[in-house]
């Protein structure tokens, strides 16, 4: 190279030539300062003097190949230099050709220095990826961590515990002694939680004072509590800041893998769930996550989301059941019951569904949807003529809501051809009982609108006197689980046969479900009941059919020639 140009390049960068052999043969003194190195220990050696080792043998290996074909090679090296420290160089590498020959004579190399760029790099992707305050892992890098400590304990079946930390009375001390000292615990809280973790464990900090621990082979119960109450107490354990004695424990939610088997994401969620769980028992403890109440919650949600899609799409529709005076055989009335007619599925039992719904709020949706679609068809029989009268079933959570009546009398108010004591509403004896005041209070102005009560299942809840005189409900009926097995059962036929009299001895009318066969029946007449429904009658059934059945309908001969049945002896013991 021309000497002026060498000067130029030497005045600007870092220079050096080296023959075919990866022999070095010139080096400027940019050179022997970066690398600290002498001239005369660089003449001669190969440049693998300074390799720092952080780069594969492919890297330097495709270099030297474009080198050798005779093309510019660009890239950032990591060299060492003679005390050990690592510098980076941004390289250009140039082979020089011989004109004569038209082979690669030599190479040269032109380098910059950019140690401190990569350094402020560095910098600056450290900060992404960590808290500031306490230099945990933040919630960025938490992601990456959680997913390889996952990903390493699906492959080797290794268990792994993910804990939600949150502190307990921390927000009393920024209250109390300001966000510097409040910050100043944190940094300590900080060095406590990486003190006592093993190593293949983790600890971020999310915000504010929730940090996420990642916990590796935990393989029982007990090796879990000893871990967390390790973290406990030293969490528990006196602060010093700022010359204060400061105190404050911790809450931990706690979901386990490979019992929890989500991803890094509903890991956290889980274990957050926990730790508020952990919180509301008290504090200063942890609370593992219980992976099967999730699963009903996933199926409650799964469930409750189709349901609400048939109610859209029109596939909820109701069934009727008959009840009858079993003495005259005239069909009283019926009680309409939710049905599910599946596109795909066909029937779904209400037992599949219903009890889902019935814990959140689509239950009261649904309800008022029954009783708009029991008043119109009480309209239609009231316009063919038939005065039947029509039982609704009444949901816990709709009946507690505090404007029942007035959405009651609104969805009336569109029926006004519908005497409305033709619809009765059934109501649980438990869940009447259960806020017995405002529940009476909302049956009071249910019954100032017309309609009838009555209490379904009755016998099954918390049964007396005072209650019955309490509630103003002009129906009792009694459960089938008792009707069921008063042909063999005297205890059953001797609490069925209580529940009728004291029924009649407060005025109320007295229907039994479950009967099933002709001496069902007989029994009960012979107890002083007369309506009733079953299977052993009708089962629910769509519209269409009801007229027919009730045209086509007689009551058994032993129950229209009055051959009762007495109970037998021993039955009242």
């Amino acid at each position: 190279m021309d000497d002026n140009y060498r000067a130029a390049v030497d005045a600007a960068a870092i220079f050096s030539e080296t023959d075919l052999r990866g022999c070095i043969t010139y080096v400027n003194q940019q050179f022997c300062s970066i690398s600290g190195y002498s001239r005369e220990e660089l003449l001669g050696a190969n440049h693998r003097i300074l390799n720092s080792g952080l780069h594969e043998p492919t890297f330097f290996l495709d270099m030297w190949r474009a080198l050798a074909a005779g093309r510019v090679w660009k890239g950032e090296i990591c060299n060492r230099a003679k005390d050990g420290s690592l510098y980076w160089v941004d390289s250009t590498m140039v082979p020089l050709i011989d004109p004569h020959t038209n082979k690669v004579r030599k190479y040269v190399s032109i380098r910059f220095d950019v140690t401190e760029k990569r350094q402020l790099l560095h910098t600056l992707q450290w900060r992404v990826g960590h808290d500031v305050l306490t230099g945990l892992p933040n919630r960025a890098y938490l992601s990456d961590l959680l997913n390889q400590a996952l990903a390493f304990s699906r492959r080797e079946a290794i268990p792994l515990a993910v804990c939600m930390l949150d502190l307990d009375g921390f927000k009393a001390v920024n209250d109390g002694y300001g966000h510097a000292t409040g910050d100043l615990l944190l940094v300590e809280v900080a060095r406590r939680l990486q003190s006592i973790l093993r190593g293949g464990d983790a600890v971020a900090r999310l915000s504010g004072d929730e940090f996420v621990l990642i916990l590796r082979h935990i393989e029982g119960p007990q090796q879990l509590d000893a871990a967390l109450q390790r973290i406990l107490r030293a969490l528990a354990a006196p602060y010093m800041v700022r010359e204060q004695p400061l105190r404050l424990s911790a809450s931990i939610g706690v979901t386990l893998f490979p019992q929890d088997d989500e991803d890094a994401d509903a890991l956290v969620r889980h274990a957050d769930q926990a730790m508020y769980v952990a919180k509301q028992q008290g504090r200063n403890r942890y609370h593992v996550f219980d992976v099967s109440q999730e699963l009903e919650l996933k199926a409650t949600h799964q469930t409750v989301t189709r349901v609400r899609r048939a109610l859209r799409q029109g596939e909820l529709c109701l069934h009727y059941q008959p009840k009858v005076n079993m003495r005259s055989g005239q069909v009283i009335g019926f009680e309409a019951l939710l049905r599910w007619m599946h596109p795909s599925k066909g029937p779904v039992p209400p037992g599949e569904f219903l009890p889902l719904v019935e814990q959140t709020d689509l239950i009261v949706e649904l309800g008022e949807w029954v009783i708009d679609q029991a008043l119109t068809q009480l309209q239609q029989w009231h316009q063919a003529g038939r005065d039947w009268s029509l039982s609704v079933n009444i949901a816990a959570r709709q009946l507690q809501r505090g404007d029942f009546a007035e959405r009651l009398a609104g969805l009336l108010g569109r029926y006004p051809d519908v005497d409305p004591a033709r619809l009765d509403l059934e109501i649980v004896e438990s869940v009447a009982i259960d806020n017995l005041p405002r529940v009476g209070r909302c049956l009071d102005a249910c019954r100032a609108l017309g309609v009838r009560f009555s209490l379904d299942d009755f016998g099954t809840g918390y049964s007396s006197l005072s209650y019955l005189k309490r509630l103003p409900a002009q129906t009792i009926k009694i459960d089938k689980s008792f009707v069921r097995d008063i042909l063999h059962d005297h205890d059953d036929l001797a609490l069925a046969g209580a529940v009728i009299g004291l029924a009649r001895a407060f005025g109320r009318e007295v229907v039994a479900e479950g009967v099933e066969s002709v001496e069902h029946g007989r029994v009960l007449m012979g107890l002083g009941c007369e309506l009733a429904q079953g299977y052993g009658i009708a089962r629910p059934m769509p519209v269409e059919a009801v007229a027919g059945w009730v045209a086509a309908y007689r009551q058994p001969r032993a129950w229209r020639q009055g051959l009762i049945a007495r109970p037998p002896l021993g039955a009242w013991r």
